[in-house]
């Protein structure tokens, strides 16, 4: 199994300290590119498939950078509804 794997099995198990940079790095993976919203975005960003026509909106955790566990619950819904993973 590659790190690429182990990363997307890692996430389906929903761990307490999955980070918004590992989350950025599952969304490159599964074919998502990440755009900042535009100057007044602030903390957000969509991750968008251009592929597939899906997008996915969501705030970089501050000040701490781990992903909190309703947004895993969420992306996780995304992911697997969209049938991605």
């Amino acid at each position: 199994m590659g790190t690429k794997e182990k990363l997307v099995e890692r996430f389906k198990q929903e761990p307490k300290d999955f980070t918004f940079q590992e989350l950025t790095r599952l969304f490159q993976i599964l074919g998502f590119e990440v755009s900042q919203m535009g100057k007044t975005s602030g903390s957000r960003v969509e991750f968008v498939n251009k592929e597939n026509e899906l997008s996915y909106g969501a705030h970089k955790p501050h000040p701490d950078s781990v992903i909190k566990s309703y947004v895993m619950k969420q992306v996780l819904e995304f992911l697997t509804s969209n049938k991605i993973i």
